[in-house]
């Protein structure tokens, strides 16, 4: 009988793809030297929730039922990937580190061990009863906590059969505020925080490999689940004064500055060393894993990437992002009542994103407009 490969999956919230892969990070470069680089991979959602629920159900949302920030728990008719592999003879764990990926939500199904313990915001109130995206960073696992949790259930193991590993960090979420210099030259304070991240997940990959643990013959899959728009630090930044005021790192808006983000995938089977440049998906990431374990498929929007491993070509695939949060800011105050939910579908060099009443429909050719500054507006208010 073939024996599985442990699984390590390494989630880095608020990371953008441009950042992550800008060379900086000593821990990202040793994952993209050892398997294979996404380099055009996108968010199905710009919120923690959504888009970790994508990831683990290879479901677009409309499909998996989780569309707002804290609506809605994932359809309990939806099986996830922790719960095949537990199925499979995997051991599960995760540990978590911000409100937005709380049991409440449904995502640790299949998790023998889920720890989402997190701190009460500074002012005593619970962070799951505050709607507003940066105040909810305020209560977070900072990353050595996350790498010692880790640590500690690792050990816990009796070392029959394989483990699949969840290792959530949230700390280039808002504020920015890194708590140490970890030798890393960076441009913001954002960037340093990413920075404090890669420190610790070295730190985890070093912890693992003590243990006995071949990393090499581990199926490694490092994702963020979105971007984040920093007002001006980045030249396709959206929001603040650049027009959209009601954008506070990320939430209301679908363009790359949040919707682009680094996808890597290492192990056996998979080539090290390569970059892809062909447009893939976070919702591919399930299909991909079981596909790479010999495991049944299950019903999903997304498709297997291991077509890419040969030969680092393949036809890009049609992305889809939606956003309903701008649903709930324009409810929190009355500052932007006329907010509205988005969809966006980006292929062929293109994006047009439209609003869910259909009302404005915006496209832009990513080619020539890199930084989605000139977008075409198709439909207006007046032709409704």
């Amino acid at each position: 009988m073939t024996t599985q490969p442990n699984i390590l999956f390494i989630s880095l919230d608020t990371v953008r793809a441009d950042v992550a892969y800008s060379g900086k990070y000593p821990g990202v470069e040793r994952l993209r030297a050892s398997g294979v680089s996404f380099t055009q991979a996108i968010s199905s959602c710009p919120l923690t929730p959504v888009s970790h629920a994508t990831v683990f159900t290879g479901l677009q949302p409309p499909r998996h039922g989780v569309r707002h920030l804290f609506r809605e728990a994932l359809d309990k008719r939806v099986p996830t990937l922790a719960e095949r592999l537990s199925a499979a003879g995997y051991t599960t764990g995760a540990v978590v580190s911000c409100p937005g990926l709380n049991q409440w939500y449904g995502i640790d199904r299949g998790f023998d061990f889920y720890d989402d313990e997190i701190p009460l915001l500074p002012d005593g109130r619970d962070p799951l009863s505050v709607g507003d995206v940066k105040l909810r960073g305020l209560a977070l696992k900072r990353a050595p906590v996350v790498v010692e949790r880790a640590t500690r259930w690792l050990q816990s193991l009796d070392g029959d059969g394989p483990f699949f590993l969840f290792a959530h960090f949230f700390d280039a979420h808002w504020p920015y505020e890194p708590p140490e210099d970890v030798g890393v030259e960076v441009a913001n304070p954002y960037e340093g925080e990413i920075a404090y991240t890669d420190h610790y997940v070295q730190l985890l990959l070093r912890r693992i490999a003590e243990m006995g643990h071949d990393i090499e013959s581990m199926l490694v899959v490092c994702f963020s689940d979105h971007g984040e728009d920093l007002a001006g630090w980045y030249p396709n930044d959206h929001a603040g004064d650049l027009g959209h005021p009601y954008e506070e790192g990320h939430g209301c808006l679908l363009f790359d500055a949040t919707q682009h983000v680094p996808l890597i995938i290492s192990g056996p089977g998979v080539p090290a060393g390569m970059s892809v440049d062909s447009q893939v998906r976070l919702v591919d990431i399930m299909p991909t894993v079981l596909d790479q374990l010999g495991l049944d498929p299950l019903s999903s929007d997304g498709a297997s990437l291991t077509e890419f491993f040969a030969g680092g070509t393949g036809a890009s695939r049609e992305a889809y992002s939606e956003t309903y949060f701008p649903q709930e800011r324009a409810a929190a105050s009355d500052d932007y009542p006329d907010l509205k939910a988005l969809h966006a579908v980006r292929a062929d060099g293109r994006k047009v994103i439209w609003e869910a009443d259909g009302r404005q429909v915006w496209a832009y050719d990513l080619a020539a407009d890199p930084h989605e500054l000139g977008g075409r507006l198709l439909v207006s208010d007046e032709d409704a």
